[in-house]
């Protein structure tokens, strides 16, 4: 009779989760705003929308708060844009670009990746016939970003076409100095549109916050669709983004933290012959023979939970947090364990 292998501790390397937690004073606010839980949060997030505003320059009416960057994406579905045209996104992404766009009734058109990143030139040609279009930058799950010249090309393509041009950023805040971001072309007047969030970098993944930063007119039309929710971001959720937007210490000790346990993560992965994409985000994709297995028997064998990129389409891969140096370390045991030869190269 055989027995269950023994399974440790759980350790989440499956959803980009912060290992350093949220700022101090993140918590002390959400703890703060607990006691008025009898009272409706402020439906127009004024409080978190002048915060935003303030920090990155922008006039309060280019930012619309909401639930999680995830809110965002089906909003913008919703109300951005020709929809009697389908959305566009790249091929091998996150999904919800696709879900929400189906769901909205509009369609999806995905472009296949340029290798690991997004094709600029086949996405700014797609603008001719796409109502919107949604860019994951940095890529998730590749951790690819584009050059200058390539975030250049669909800017000016949006422009030229009057077609929205949606870039997730929500692990922006990971990458290196001198990304191409969309606040740099915020003055261009193309319809322009960042999704950011909170649930990365600044570790309030459970409180559910968000917001878009943008052109005036698209932030507009989603301030009128969002009367559909008006309190869909809670009270305490709204003073922890604003304590947490304030602790710019805080933020600063996680990107560097991260980058280091990435450069780390990475090292190791080379040092035992095993390939992996270069990131500028906190996941890593590790090239393993059998993804969807390696995701199972990690999990059932050793508790240890990673992502298969294979459902976000991206075939070869697991996704795998910089969560804790140990929980990273087991991993690399555990992977060599049960894919000792790895992919064929």
């Amino acid at each position: 009779m055989t027995t269950a292998p023994t399974v440790t501790a759980e350790a989440r390397l499956h959803l980009s989760e912060s290992p350093y937690g949220p700022s101090p004073l993140a918590l002390r606010a959400a703890e703060a705003a607990l006691r008025p839980t009898a009272l409706y949060p402020d439906p127009g997030r004024a409080v978190p929308a002048a915060a935003m505003a303030a920090h990155h320059g922008v006039a309060e009416d280019q930012i619309a708060v909401a639930n999680g960057s995830d809110e965002l994406v089906l909003l913008t579905a919703l109300a951005l844009g020709d929809r009697s045209r389908p959305g566009v996104t790249t091929a091998g992404t996150f999904p919800g670009y696709r879900i929400c766009l189906t769901a909205a009734g509009r369609g999806c058109e995905e472009i296949p990746l340029d290798g690991t990143r997004a094709d600029a030139p086949a996405l700014a040609a797609a603008m001719d016939r796409a109502g919107i279009v949604y860019l994951c930058h940095p890529h998730n799950p590749t951790g690819a970003v584009l050059d200058r010249a390539g975030f250049d090309l669909l800017v000016e393509r949006a422009a030229v076409t009057g077609t929205p041009l949606v870039v997730d950023e929500a692990y922006l805040d990971f990458a290196p100095p001198g990304t191409p971001r969309l606040r740099d072309y915020l003055g261009s007047g193309a319809p322009l549109l960042s999704l950011r969030t909170f649930s990365k970098a600044h570790g309030l993944a459970a409180l559910r916050i968000g917001y878009a930063v943008g052109s005036r007119d698209l932030v507009a039309a989603l301030h009128a669709v969002q009367g559909t929710m008006p309190f869909s971001v809670n009270t305490v959720a709204q003073a922890a983004a604003v304590a947490s937007l304030a602790d710019e210490a805080h933020l600063a000790h996680v990107t560097r933290e991260n980058a280091r346990r990435r450069d780390w993560f990475r090292g190791e992965l080379e040092r035992r012959g095993r390939h992996a994409l270069p990131s500028a985000t906190n996941f890593v994709a590790v090239a393993v023979s059998d993804p969807a297995a390696a995701e199972r028997r990690l999990a059932e064998e050793h508790g240890l939970l990673v992502r298969d990129a294979g459902r976000f389409g991206l075939t070869g891969y697991l996704r795998v947090s910089l969560g804790p140096v140990a929980d990273l370390a087991r991993f690399l045991d555990a992977v060599d364990t049960i894919d000792p030869t790895g992919p064929a190269r």
